[in-house]
C-alpha cells in the first residue's frame, strides 16, 4: 500500500495498513498499546483515547528528526473547527537504543527533541504564556499551541507507568484538552487525584514531589515533564532555552 502519511502523523489504523512503517516502530506501538489498554492502567484518558482511536502518533530515528515539526503542526490542525472537544493526544516514538540507557540519558534526549521543535518553530510563542520556564505558568509551546509534554522510557524500573516499551516515548497533550479538568477546579482536582492514586498503586511509590497542578505559584511545569525514577525533587535549571 502506498504511504499517504507524508507528515508522519499516524492513526491507529495506519499500524495495520501502512506497509512502509519500520519494524521497530510496529513493535513499539504494540508494546505501547498493550500497556495503555491494560484494565488497571492508571491513566483513563490515555486508555480511552487509545481504544477510541483518538490518539495520534509520530516517530523519529536517531539520524532524522526532520518530519517531526510537520507532524506536530498537522496534529494541531485536528482541533480546528471542532464542534465538540475531542481530547486528542500525540505520542512520539524514538528509535530504540541498541542497549538500554539511563533515566538521565533519556531525559537529555527528551529536552533535545523539545529544543529542536522550538528552534524549528515558524510561529510566535503564544502571547499569554511566559517564555521563562521558571515562571509557574510556563508551558512548552509549538506552532502557537501550549502543551503538557512528558517523557516515558525503558529506564524507569520503579515508576512503571512511565515505561511504555523499548523506546523513548514522548507524549504531547495540548493544554486545551484539560478544559474543565484543571487542578484548580473541583472536578479536575478529583479526577487528577483518582489518577494519581492509581499511579501510586501501579508504581508502588509515593507521588513524585514535583507533581502538583498548573497554576500553583510554587509549581514549575517543566519539572513534571521528565520526573525521576525515585522520590527526589528535581534540581537545577530547565534545559530549555527560548530562542
Amino acid at each position: 500500500m502506498e504511504n499517504t502519511n507524508t507528515n508522519h502523523l499516524l492513526t491507529k489504523e495506519d499500524f495495520n495498513t501502512d506497509n512502509s512503517l519500520p519494524g521497530w516502530l510496529l513493535e513499539e506501538y504494540r508494546n505501547f498499546e498493550e500497556v495503555v489498554t491494560d484494565p488497571t492502567f492508571p491513566c483513563y484518558f490515555g486508555m480511552s483515547g487509545q481504544k477510541r482511536g483518538e490518539l495520534r502518533y509520530g516517530y523519529i530515528t536517531h539520524n532524522d528528526w526532520s518530519a517531526l515539526p510537520k507532524a506536530l503542526q498537522a496534529f494541531n490542525r485536528l482541533f480546528d473547527n471542532q464542534k465538540r472537544l475531542i481530547r486528542h493526544g500525540f505520542f512520539l516514538f524514538v528509535e530504540p537504543e541498541k542497549e538500554e540507557k539511563s533515566v538521565e540519558y533519556y531525559r537529555d534526549y527528551f529536552w533535545k527533541v523539545l529544543q529542536y521543535l522550538h528552534n524549528n518553530d515558524e510561529h510566535d510563542w503564544p502571547a499569554d504564556y511566559p517564555k521563562d520556564p521558571d515562571h509557574p505558568l510556563w508551558a512548552f509551546s509549538f506552532a502557537g499551541e501550549p502543551y503538557f509534554a512528558f517523557g516515558n522510557a525503558p529506564a524507569y524500573k520503579q515508576r512503571k507507568t512511565r515505561d511504555l516499551g523499548n523506546s523513548l516515548v514522548i507524549g504531547f497533550q495540548p493544554r486545551r484538552i484539560f478544559e474543565k479538568l484543571e487542578g484548580t477546579s473541583k472536578g479536575g482536582a478529583m479526577s487528577r487525584e483518582k489518577v494519581r492514586e492509581r499511579v501510586e498503586k501501579w508504581d508502588g511509590l509515593p507521588k513524585h514531589p514535583n507533581i502538583s497542578h498548573y497554576g500553583n505559584p510554587e509549581h514549575r511545569e517543566w519539572k513534571q515533564y521528565f520526573i525521576g525514577d525515585d522520590i527526589e525533587p528535581i534540581k537545577g535549571k530547565c534545559p530549555f532555552q527560548h530562542k
